[in-house]
């Protein structure tokens, strides 16, 4: 059976990654969480003192830097490494959400990422999220979902994965912060977070976890069923 690409894209804390993870589990797919990237590179960033403007110095580091990904045995999860070390904790802490769409506009920083990007998509049978994947990073992708969700509820599922990790932010903090980058991330000129014109759009809002994947695999399996010949549809469009 001929392997698919599924770009799931939209705006932070509506499920993109929760979601896509468990599909890629149900097809036996890699996962790729872009978004995870950018946050690895604002770290490394932060950490060498290098400044966001320091153009020069931010592309010597990412030169330097390595970003890979390591599956837990124990959980099942992928983890982001960085320079051969696990950091998955330390980039979903909120001094990372302040900065990482900062980096995000840097054209260096998207450049490099996504040239990394396709490349661990070169072979297909992928799920990867994140905020251009279905208009930049791989635009013929079979399946596109753009997800979103109201502000408030975005803002509560993200105090509660803080939470979980013992961070204790205000609500009204995390707001601003969704508010700040949501603005960033629509607004760059470089590969700005938008809906593809191809792309299913999926409001999170009132929706389990488990509907959420549904309704993806539900697209994954009528484009694997499509036809293959010229003029062949592009499902969920």
């Amino acid at each position: 059976m001929r392997q698919l690409v599924i770009a799931i894209d939209g705006h932070s804390s509506c499920g993109k990654s929760t979601t896509a993870k468990a599909v890629a589990a149900e097809l036996g797919y890699a996962y790729i969480d872009t978004g995870a990237m950018y946050r690895a590179v604002t770290l490394y960033l932060l950490e060498h003192q290098i400044a966001f403007d320091d153009l020069p110095r931010v592309e010597e580091a990412l030169h330097q830097m390595q970003i890979s990904f390591k599956r837990n045995r124990k959980t099942g999860r992928n983890e982001l490494c960085l320079d051969g070390h696990v950091r998955e904790d330390e980039i979903r802490q909120m001094r990372i959400s302040n900065s990482v769409s900062e980096v995000s506009v840097i054209p260096a920083v998207r450049h490099a990422l996504v040239r990394q990007q396709q490349q661990m998509g070169r072979k297909r049978g992928i799920v990867m999220d994140g905020r251009d994947i279905g208009t930049t990073v791989f635009p013929d992708a079979e399946v596109k979902i753009f997800m979103t969700a109201d502000t408030h509820t975005r803002a509560l599922r993200r105090q509660e994965e803080l939470a979980v990790k013992n961070e204790v932010v205000e609500l009204a903090d995390i707001i601003d912060n969704l508010e700040k980058r949501d603005h960033i991330d629509s607004t760059r000129a470089e590969s700005p977070l938008r809906r593809a014109s191809d792309a299913v759009l999926l409001d999170t809002s009132h929706m389990t976890i488990d509907e959420q994947v549904d309704f993806v695999l539900e697209r994954a399996s009528a484009a694997l069923f499509a036809p293959m010949a010229g003029g062949s549809e592009r499902n969920g469009s």
